[in-house]
């Protein structure tokens, strides 16, 4: 059973002129331009122009990140509005002495509720044809970007698992542990492969592109019903995690409302007009 424990104890990043450049960063960096490859054919199938295409790119980073970063303070560290409030936005801190931190404290939850609202202001500014086309069609590069955001966690030893209590699991010793715990980056990570093979496959083998929503519904009930069933084997990431509720943790909490809005336009929705 010895063979099953793997110890996990990695640098942090690369120092580059006195600052460290985090594996964190770096998996984001990839999501990002992977998922532009994958949307640049998508926008070849479609007939899009490459000028539509990059600022689908500007709309999508500014959009998922300031998502991300505002979500994980909303929902797990309100503290920094008022003991930090400029590392909300910058990927520094001033607390405790200055420190650059690449991109830490980062909410699925906000960046796709940030992807959204970024997609509605591109398709009014840009594309000019409904919100729920471009969604049906990014949801499939932001799936396989949520592999790479989840191996990223794993790396920097961050949303850990609970502990097995066996000789099964990983070993944080970057934070400074000696037992085993679950490899809940791993899980979703691996789960997430599936989910952007789904959406992959719906949209290039099947006709479900031309139903309205139906791809950004699987998206949302697929990825959500992941994260909801992982939750149970995560550490709490705050200690507000289950005021809510005793049984619910707070990143289950919100991803119920996630998971119904996706079976909505899976199966009730019915497109009557473009919405623009």
């Amino acid at each position: 059973m010895h063979a099953l424990k793997i110890v996990w104890d990695p640098t942090k990043g690369i120092d580059i002129l006195g600052f460290t450049l985090h594996f964190y960063s770096m998996m984001w960096i990839v999501a990002f331009i992977l998922g532009f490859f994958i949307m640049k054919r998508i926008y070849k199938q479609e007939n899009q122009s490459e000028e539509s295409l990059d600022s689908l790119f500007i709309y999508s980073v500014i959009g998922i990140m300031l998502g991300a970063r505002l979500g994980h303070v909303i929902f797990y560290q309100r503290e920094l509005f008022s003991e930090d409030f400029f590392s909300i936005f910058l990927p520094v801190k001033f607390k405790g002495g200055f420190e650059f931190t690449g991109f830490q404290g980062l909410a699925s939850h906000g960046a796709a509720i940030g992807m959204i609202i970024s997609m509605y202001l591109y398709n009014k500014k840009v594309l000019h044809k409904s919100v729920l086309w471009i969604l049906d069609r990014v949801v499939v590069p932001v799936a396989a970007g949520a592999v790479f955001v989840r191996l990223g966690n794993f790396i920097n030893s961050e949303i850990v698992g609970k502990p097995t209590g066996t000789d099964f699991g990983v070993v944080f010793a970057q934070n400074g542990e000696a037992f085993p715990r679950h490899p809940a980056q791993l899980y979703e990570a691996f789960c997430y492969i599936f989910v952007f093979i789904a959406l992959w496959y719906f949209y290039w083998k099947t006709k479900k592109s031309e139903q309205q929503g139906f791809l950004f519904g699987l998206f949302l009930v697929l990825l959500w019903a992941i994260r909801f069933f992982v939750e149970f084997v995560k550490e709490p990431q705050s200690e507000h995690e289950y005021i809510a509720t005793s049984a619910l943790n707070t990143g289950q909490m919100l991803s119920i409302p996630f998971i119904l809005i996706g079976l909505y336009f899976m199966f009730i929705y019915k497109s009557k007009k473009p919405l623009a």
